[in-house]
């Protein structure tokens, strides 16, 4: 499988959302809880006023995966989103090779992650891209209240 990465344009808000939205109805691996709209994918994630950095994977003309840095509670905050079926196998580390690339032009320091204590596939990835924990919040809970904890973590860049 060749993997192209490359920054995201407005036409891609349709499959990002497809892989947001398919993500989120699984359930497990990220704190969105209520699917997403093209319109808002596009304002959060591609080219809204606080998108820092915005980058798909493409196999074969078809985004597979994407990854943003954005501004969130004041802090830049990484969110990212591969196909179930091909996590853990590389899409993720191509996505972050340009996204680190493209944080550091845009004159960013760190980035920030918050990750589900129970998103096992997710703890994993960031630590072997290189996020180093720097807090722990055992009280998050999700909207139905069930209480899943989340990890702070930080890449220097």
């Amino acid at each position: 499988m060749t993997v192209t990465v490359r920054q995201s344009r407005p036409e891609d808000a349709a499959a990002m959302t497809a892989i947001l939205n398919r993500i989120i109805e699984i359930g497990g691996t990220t704190a969105h809880e209520v699917p997403r709209t093209e319109a808002e994918v596009r304002r959060d994630h591609i080219d809204g006023p606080g998108v820092q950095t915005s980058v798909v994977a493409d196999v074969g003309g078809q985004v597979v995966g994407w990854q943003s840095v954005a501004i969130w509670h004041g802090e830049p905050h990484i969110g990212s989103f591969v196909q179930p079926d091909l996590q853990a196998g590389g899409v993720g580390a191509a996505l972050f090779a340009l996204t680190s690339k493209l944080a550091r032009a845009a004159g960013l320091t760190r980035i920030e992650a918050a990750i589900r204590s129970d998103n096992v596939p997710g703890l994993a990835y960031y630590a072997r891209i290189g996020f180093a924990d720097i807090a722990q919040e055992p009280g998050f809970a999700l909207q139905d209240g069930r209480v899943v904890g989340r990890v702070h973590r930080r890449f220097i860049l």
